[in-house]
């Protein structure tokens, strides 16, 4: 399967932060964070999966977890995915009996594979005036483990580590980035 054939967008850059798989299995992180510019410079906007999610819902379907957006690799099921004020958030498992899930899973835990990505297809959008495109309706296909997530920040929460904990990590992290941006100017 060709993903353009099904206007299938996909969102791929370097991820920064080191993730790890409770249990050997399960996986949670943020897949999409709102109102963050990602790497191609499109900003997805609160509330953007919702019409996907509930149409999912009520037909019975589900978002894919893919290994690298590869169609041919399914290597888990995302349990629950929602919204929140933050972004979209997923949790779900890697099937073990599943040789590039074990894969995926010995990755994670090595740090070498520290993201999460969408595949979704754009039904709203809109261009702000810095020519970023507003993202305001997706349908959402599958989230993926991946190398390279477009958005640095959408990654698999760490082994015991809160969301709390994770907000103000990526908090000081930010405000860290900025104050040497500022101090090289």
């Amino acid at each position: 399967m060709n993903t353009s054939d099904y206007g299938l967008e996909l969102k791929f850059c370097r991820a920064e932060a080191q993730v790890q798989v409770q249990d050997g299995t399960k996986i949670e992180g943020y897949a999409s964070l709102f109102g963050l510019p990602d790497q191609g410079g499109d900003i997805v906007q609160r509330g953007a999966y919702g019409r996907s999610l509930e149409r999912l819902r009520a037909r019975g379907g589900s978002v894919k977890m893919l290994w690298q957006h590869d169609p041919t690799q399914p290597i888990g099921v995302w349990d629950e995915i929602f919204e929140d004020e933050r972004g979209l958030y997923v949790k779900g498992r890697l099937l073990l009996e599943v040789g590039r899930a074990r894969e995926a899973a010995a990755l994670i835990e090595a740090g070498a594979i520290d993201g999460l990505s969408i595949g979704y297809r754009t039904v709203a959008a809109e261009k702000d005036a810095k020519g970023q495109r507003l993202l305001a309706e997706l349908e959402l296909w599958e989230v993926s483990l991946v190398t390279f997530p477009m958005l640095r920040e959408a990654r698999v929460a760490a082994k015991g580590e809160s969301l709390e904990a994770e907000t103000w990590r990526d908090l000081a992290q930010a405000l860290s980035s900025a104050a040497a941006e500022l101090a090289g100017r």
